[in-house]
């Protein structure tokens, strides 16, 4: 358990510690796992970032899908700045933790747990869109899904969550293939389109209605604000690799740097070839159909080919939840050790797992998509907004991190991170504002309850850390009278037992036996002290009586009498109990043990030593 502490800790270091190798490592991230682990979000971005552009510029009429590229290119500028800016914080952060690490160094307490609560909410958003994207794209194919998708969400989150608690290696493995054919299809697709006059197949937007305004506006600066804040939302994963640092294979920074690297190379390169498409075959977005959907078609024609691409993309949306899945439990962990989250998400299962983060995460998107009924449009407007904040934080942390360490060509770096700030913080607010009364309000509630449940769960850990001393020389332990108190209800083997580990542990041993007014209670109760005087174990037997048949209760009383009467006296409750053979045979057990625990724990300061006795 990571040690309470009211100090916020040490700043990370400039350059990555020498790590030990060790047998874990295995069970680490290469450069290419990363990326197929890591970069699930970003890449499925590509099938919703440039329609996202272009529904906002079809207001314009034909004019405004002109402007197509230069606000592809402008968001490409702005991958490249994240890219540069999130290598750096992998260098200079390489515990993970992306914009909380960078806030939580540069820019205080307080602005961190903002960096955390917007990468959280980001986080669990992902992976209900993710689910219900992909999802969406089944049932386009498959309409006779359509009213049992809830239960496809929750089957698609059943089973990333499986594969993540084996370990994030083994979900990377597991999403190579898909990542490669993805992006392979894109590529292709985007090849044999630069070489097209025109479009080889309509048939798929063949029927539906156009989008596109007859009444063409002036294109001014808010629409291609709009429109660039929109097309924004193919950035969102983009952090995710600064964020899990520590889950990479040693020299850990270095790998994760190529990783991010990779990432920006391929999303930017494919957003910026779709872009090309899309203004080569003069395309329109349509309803029902998407931007995608109709590129392929154009592109490859209405055949083999464009089916696979279909499947590749349903199947890459609803497996990029897996970014989450990655990057959540890490910040979860750096919470965790910073006592601004409970200390269960600290700890690793085998395969260096975060098994505590891994299920919370599960469980929160479980619950949105029962919430939004597996539907992408309740979510979509929440998404995005979380990951902006973080990336403009992030920002502005480097500055003022060039700023103090001044190192070779620390101007340069600060004005390219005051640049991307400027942008994403534009991003942010155009969002938020476009997306409010859409269910955007949702999160700029969210996010602040979100930073006061940290600071709440801080103060508690503070609170715990006074009153145990941490940080302080405690007194010399000394030896007191101890007296172990065993409840039994009859004799058996593990009355025995129960009594002979007793009289190992303390200096006085009593019986508790509690009985009920009831004439059958009472016979029982006879029959168990003539028993009891026949065997003579040499341990007092004492008779708790009680009105309510309450089993709990008149023990608890019974020690806090001992307490007062004999002061100084170190009190222990024994609780004999047996461990099955088998695990379903816990069923027939009547759990008297955990109700009589509960009762001392919540009524008394006397030590609990449940016994397991196992039956062989």
């Amino acid at each position: 358990m990571p040690v309470l502490t009211t100090d916020p800790g040490p700043a990370p270091a400039a350059a990555e510690p020498p790590d030990i190798p060790d047998a874990g490592e295995r069970h680490r991230l290469t450069a290419v796992t990363g990326l197929a682990a890591l970069s699930l979000d970003a890449m499925a971005s590509v099938a919703y970032g440039p329609e996202a552009i272009v529904l906002v510029l079809a207001a314009a009429g034909a004019h405004g899908l002109g402007f197509t590229m230069p606000v592809t290119l402008a968001i490409a500028a702005l991958l490249a700045v994240l890219v540069a800016s999130y290598r750096q914080v992998i260098a200079a952060f390489p515990d993970g933790g992306g914009s909380y690490a960078v806030a939580k160094t540069h820019l205080g307490a307080r602005t961190s747990l903002v960096a955390a609560a917007s990468l959280v909410l980001d986080y669990v958003l992902n992976v209900a869109v993710a689910v219900t994207a992909g999802v969406a794209a089944l049932t386009s194919a498959f309409p006779s899904l359509y009213d049992d998708r809830l239960w496809l969400c929750l089957a698609v989150l059943a089973l990333i969550t499986g594969v993540n608690l084996r370990g994030i290696v083994e979900s990377a493995k597991a999403f190579i293939v898909p990542t490669v054919v993805f992006v392979g299809s894109i590529f292709v697709l985007i090849a044999v389109g630069l070489f097209r006059d025109g479009p080889v197949s309509t048939v798929t937007a063949g029927g539906h209605a156009s989008v596109l305004s007859d009444n063409a506006t002036t294109v001014g600066a808010l629409l291609l604000l709009k429109a660039f804040a929109s097309g924004c939302a193919a950035l969102t994963g983009v952090e995710a690799i600064a964020n899990a640092v520590p889950s990479f294979r040693v020299p850990r920074a270095k790998r994760a740097q190529r990783a991010e690297v990779a990432l920006g190379a391929v999303l930017g390169l494919m957003l910026i070839g779709l872009s090309v498409l899309i203004g080569r075959f003069h395309l329109q977005p349509v309803d029902g159909v998407t931007v995608l959907a109709q590129l392929a078609d154009a592109s490859l024609g209405h055949n083999w080919a464009f089916y696979v691409i279909q499947f590749a993309t349903m199947v890459l949306l609803a497996l990029s939840a897996n970014t989450s899945f990655g990057g959540l439990p890490v910040l979860l962990k750096l919470l965790a050790r910073d006592n601004y989250a409970p200390h269960v998400f600290a700890l690793k299962a085998d395969r260096q797992v975060h098994r505590h983060g891994v299920l919370a995460l599960a469980a929160v998107s479980a619950l949105l998509l029962v919430f939004s009924g597996g539907d992408t449009n309740t979510l979509v407007p929440l998404f995005a907004i979380g990951v902006f904040v973080g990336f403009t934080i992030a920002q502005v942390g480097m500055v003022r991190h060039w700023l103090l360490e001044r190192g070779r060509g620390w101007r340069g770096k600060a004005l390219l991170n005051g640049f991307g700030a400027l942008l994403t913080g534009v991003a942010t607010v155009v969002v938020t504002l476009e997306k409010f009364t859409e269910g955007a309000w949702l999160i700029v509630i969210a996010l602040p309850l979100l930073v006061v449940a940290f600071e709440t769960v801080h103060r508690a850990y503070v609170r715990i850390g006074e009153r145990l001393g941490l940080g302080r020389i405690p007194e010399t332990p000394h030896r007191e009278r101890s007296l172990v108190i065993v409840p039994v209800s009859s004799l058996s083997r593990l009355t025995s037992e129960a009594l002979t580990a007793a009289s190992s542990l303390g200096d006085e041993v009593r019986a508790v036996t509690v009985c009920h007014p009831d004439p059958e209670d009472r016979a029982a109760l006879h029959a168990l002290e003539r028993s009891w005087a026949e065997w003579d174990p040499g341990v007092t037997l004492v008779r708790l009586t009680s009105e309510r048949r309450s089993l709990g209760r008149p023990l608890a009383a019974y020690v806090r009498e001992v307490a007062a009467a004999e002061p100084g006296t170190r009190v222990t409750v024994l609780i004999p109990e047996t461990e099955p053979e088998r695990f379903w045979q816990r069923l027939l057990q009547n759990q008297r043990g955990g109700v009589v625990a509960y009762a001392v724990r919540r009524e008394t300061d006397a030590v609990i030593c449940r016994l397991r006795f196992r039956l062989p």
